[in-house]
């Protein structure tokens, strides 16, 4: 099993927790998290396949360089665009059908053309293998996120 596939699992986990929010660790729901998350990694994968590998171009970019080095998204520093930000009240059943979708897509990832790309909005153009080393990152930082949520009343 991959370490993404293991996130997404991590993430079924806590859909029984969708509506618990604690105002002290963030302003949304664990259910909005899981959504987020979910809407980042359907959404990157269908850019990654849609995408045209040949013309993929790799260009260092010093916010990615930074990221990877410290292998952590920061609390508070980034904004969500707004195509990945749940706009609705979530709901388990509306969180199932997301959850099934991405893991349908994490294993679609495995065979793309490795050039396919996607264009990150601080990090650049991301091929598959660091879109994977991005979902992970991104998907862990909100299973932290989730975690801090419902460790505290």
């Amino acid at each position: 099993m991959t370490k993404l596939a293991q996130c997404i699992d991590q993430l079924e986990k806590k859909i029984i927790l969708h509506e618990k929010i604690n105002l002290a660790v963030s302003q949304a729901t664990i259910g909005w998290h899981i959504d987020h998350s979910l809407l980042v990694i359907n959404g990157i994968v269908a850019q990654l396949k849609n995408s045209n590998p040949n013309q993929y171009k790799w260009r260092f970019n010093l916010s990615r360089f930074y990221i990877q080095t410290i292998n952590k998204i920061p609390r508070g520093k980034g904004k969500a665009p707004k195509i990945v930000q749940p706009t609705e009240t979530t709901s388990t059943d509306g969180l199932i059908a997301k959850l099934e979708l991405a893991k349908k897509n994490s294993h679609e990832l495995e065979s793309l053309d490795p050039k396919c790309y996607f264009a990150h909005p601080y990090f650049g153009n991301l091929n598959v293998k660091k879109s994977i080393w991005f979902l992970e990152l991104h998907t862990k930082h909100h299973l932290k996120i989730i975690e801090d949520i419902s460790l505290n009343p």
